[in-house]
């Protein structure tokens, strides 16, 4: 009997040493958008953006993320430092819903199971799924034509940091590589719109989430049994 609850013992004590510690918390920054109409500053957040995140911390380099985050995007060709687009004067509006999975490496130790404080650069990388408006631009103006969606690569950077027992704060510049054309307006689906293409047809957008993450950890704690 006494073998038997050694045994149970050391069988929990090792699912308690691999327990994970999750996050939960909220993005906030802003966004701006890359393509065929108004600036092309890859990090210039113009419009606000905010969203939701969870990390499963699987060890202290790596943690699987989901999120969700929205924003507008926007442009105008007046902005731009191009000459030809400050002569075609054209402006589009049009917003993103995007849901992520990937997967965060940290460069340095980031172990969540003691209180010690801690800080590391970390990358992210996975897949998106985002929902945007199919728009046209006529008369130097966007308007909408429906909703569609498409697939987006992440390429994140940022930094975090945890000053405090059970509080991560990040921050992060995330551009986003994605699988359309025509978050501008500029390559509309619609064939009835082909005499209303322009720019560079064979490049596709780019959107860019610049902002800070705050996040809750929770979860059991290893156990470390005395031998």
């Amino acid at each position: 009997m006494k073998r038997i609850f050694i045994y149970i013992s050391l069988i929990f004590c090792t699912l308690n040493t691999f327990a994970q510690i999750h996050e939960i918390g909220v993005f906030a920054g802003g966004i701006n958008y890359i393509g065929d109409v108004g600036p092309t500053d890859y990090i210039a957040p113009n419009d606000p953006a905010f969203g939701i995140v969870y990390k499963w911390n699987r060890s202290p380099r790596h943690a699987w993320r989901f999120s969700y985050y929205q924003g507008n995007l926007r442009a105008n060709d007046v902005d731009s430092e191009v000459p030809s687009r400050k002569l075609r004067e054209n402006t589009f509006e049009n917003k993103v819903k995007e849901f992520s999975l990937g997967l965060e490496f940290n460069f340095m130790d980031f172990d969540l199971h003691d209180n010690k404080k801690k800080i590391t650069p970390y990358v992210l990388t996975g897949v998106n799924y985002f929902i945007y408006d199919e728009i046209f631009i006529a008369g130097k103006e966007s308007y909408l034509d429906y909703q569609s969606s498409a697939f987006a690569l992440p390429m994140v950077i940022g930094v975090k940091a945890r000053f405090f027992s059970n509080f991560v704060i990040g921050a992060e510049v995330g551009a986003r590589y994605t699988f359309t054309d025509n978050l501008d307006g500029s390559n509309p689906k619609n064939n009835n719109f082909d005499n209303l293409r322009f720019g560079n047809l064979n490049s596709n957008d780019w959107y860019v989430f610049s902002g800070l993450t705050l996040t809750y950890t929770f979860g059991q704690n290893p156990c470390f049994c005395a031998e």
